[in-house]
């Protein structure tokens, strides 16, 4: 028997009908270098409209792939509605990649039309010789525009369309926004993701068990639009009526990012933990009243337990850890704590919220083991963890190695996780990144945490160097923090009571910064090439 219920396409275009039906004078919120740019939602709906007229008369149609090569702004926002809305396909192109590396995606993709800040446009030349397939170059906001002379200006593109566009509503199947995962091994994968999956992941983070977004927020996605659909917030942010307040190209600028949550009173706040680290510099050397923020959430990588405390302390802020991949829309997890553990202590509360947390509402979750196994909910049997859910992707795009990653219906993340007696995940380490020492594992996450929780170390990065005797062993990479100094024995005698005696390295080196990939994280591939032969560098001071 089947249920007698309507059915409604899940489509972005309900998202922004909502938005400019119910929020009209709910405001997005830029930072430019001459201050803030101001902009209601009615008038947004109304730019939304004129770039789909632009872009049709530039001759994008449905399926069309249409690219950004852009900081978070405002008209970021406006492509990220007015593209899917008209059955086009949003493309957003990682703005930090070697310049070969942008190509190759673009070309992958069969973008047709790229728009451009004009700040990037040096970047953008060196790219725009080897691209096979763009017809038009759209370039946003002032700037010099010499080392790309020939592109349209959008503002003047929006002036001369239509101020009304009929929509023709796509399926909601059909393709709404792409973006390719970073590509440490080999080509980067295309993930492709419906406008079902979109709306349905917005929803879903919009949840009170989530991130319980609503119009009384002001949210900051510090996490660039060009990653991951910026963890899905320029959507969920809309559906849900909230201030959307962007950084522009000031991402990256702790004090900057730090007047913007005072100013526009931000209630939640998302990045990577590099870009709180600099924050949390600030609010140490500086009296700052953020008061206003209720959530913090951190993803990207393993969150230490003494960001959480320090978060606490400086400004009692509560942090959540997220979990996700390009392929999981991306939110999975997140590490809310569950009812049961109020009994636990503060420390052990903050060390549960490290974790990865539970699956979200909508994403199915299971850790394997080597022996292919489901892994039981003990905190000690290790496995990769592999997801499967409504906006998890089945498949890469036009890739032939997709099978690699993906089977019987399940995504395999490349994770190694233990699941607790809660069903919370605590991801040990990358697949790749583990250190095999004498046959048994050592986890590089754990041992960079318990690191960033001695006083003088800002930032720690673990990998493995090759060992005549053991194989492998342990090389921390530890940056310390301005006006501290520790050495490698304080450091090994801090770790000695924290974790087993044989995970305790042997070489620590110092150095001035951590290489990090282009959406922040740690880039663990550069420091094996430099650290990669069995004889080091004794360490630094």
């Amino acid at each position: 028997m089947r249920g007698l219920m309507q059915h409604d396409p899940l489509v972005v275009n309900r998202i922004l009908e909502r938005a400019l039906t119910f929020f009209p004078r709910q405001e997005i919120v830029t930072w430019t270098k001459d201050g803030v740019h101001r902009e209601t939602f009615a008038a947004f709906g109304g730019r939304v409209g004129r770039l789909a007229s632009a872009l049709s008369a530039l001759g994008v149609g449905p399926g069309d792939r249409v690219a950004t090569f852009a900081f978070n702004t405002y008209r970021h926002q406006e492509l990220y509605l007015a593209v899917p809305c008209m059955g086009a396909v949003l493309h957003t192109l990682n703005i930090r990649l070697h310049a070969d590396q942008t190509a190759w995606i673009a070309n992958h993709a069969g973008d047709r039309v790229v728009f451009v800040d004009a700040p990037l446009l040096p970047a953008f030349a060196a790219i725009a010789p080897h691209l096979a397939s763009v017809r038009h170059v759209v370039v946003m906001g002032e700037g010099d525009r010499r080392p790309f002379p020939g592109g349209l200006d959008y503002e003047e593109l929006l002036d001369a369309a239509a101020p009304d566009v009929a929509w023709k509503e796509p399926d909601e199947d059909e393709a709404a926004a792409m973006c390719y995962t970073s590509g440490t091994t080999g080509h980067p994968k295309g993930v492709v993701y419906s406008h079902r999956s979109t709306v349905l992941h917005a929803t879903m983070v919009n949840l009170a068990s989530c991130l319980g977004l609503t119009d009384r927020d002001a949210v900051l996605p510090v996490v660039p639009m060009f990653h991951a659909n910026a963890w899905g917030l320029p959507y969920a942010a809309l559906m849900a009526g909230s201030k959307v307040v962007l950084a522009g190209a000031a991402s990256a600028d702790p004090a900057a990012l730090v007047s913007l949550i005072q100013s526009e009173r931000v209630t939640v706040a998302t990045g990577v933990p590099t870009v709180w680290t600099g924050l949390l510099q600030v609010l140490e050397g500086t009296r700052c009243d953020l008061s206003s923020l209720r959530l913090v959430t951190v993803g990207g990588a393993a969150t230490p337990v003494s960001m959480i405390e320090r978060f606490r302390d400086l400004a009692g802020v509560e942090v959540v850890q997220g979990w996700g991949m390009t392929e999981t829309g991306p939110v999975a997890s997140l590490s809310f704590l569950p009812a049961e553990t109020r009994g636990l202590s503060e420390s052990e509360r903050i060390r549960m919220r490290a974790r990865q947390g539970r699956v979200v509402p909508g994403v199915r979750f299971r850790v394997v083991s080597p022996d292919g196994r489901v892994a039981p909910w003990d905190d000690r049997t290790k496995g990769e963890l592999e997801v499967k859910g409504n906006w998890v992707a089945e498949s890469y795009y036009n890739d032939e190695k997709s099978a690699e990653r993906f089977h019987d219906g399940w995504l395999r993340t490349g994770d190694i996780a233990v699941i607790d007696a809660h069903g919370s995940i605590r991801i040990v380490d990358r697949a790749k990144d583990l250190v095999k020492s004498g046959g048994e594992w050592i986890s590089s996450v754990d041992l960079e945490l318990e690191l960033t929780g001695h006083s003088s170390v800002l930032e720690a990065a673990v990998i493995g160097v090759p060992d005549e005797k053991w194989d492998e062993r342990p090389l921390a990479c530890v940056v310390v923090k301005p006006g501290k100094s520790v050495t490698p024995d304080e450091l090994r005698t801090f770790l000695a009571p924290r974790v087993p005696k044989w995970w305790l390295p042997e070489k620590i080196v110092f150095l001035a910064e951590l290489p990090k990939t282009s959406v922040g994280k740690l880039d663990k591939k550069v420091l094996r090439q430099r650290f990669r032969e069995p004889r080091l560098p004794g360490p630094t001071p």
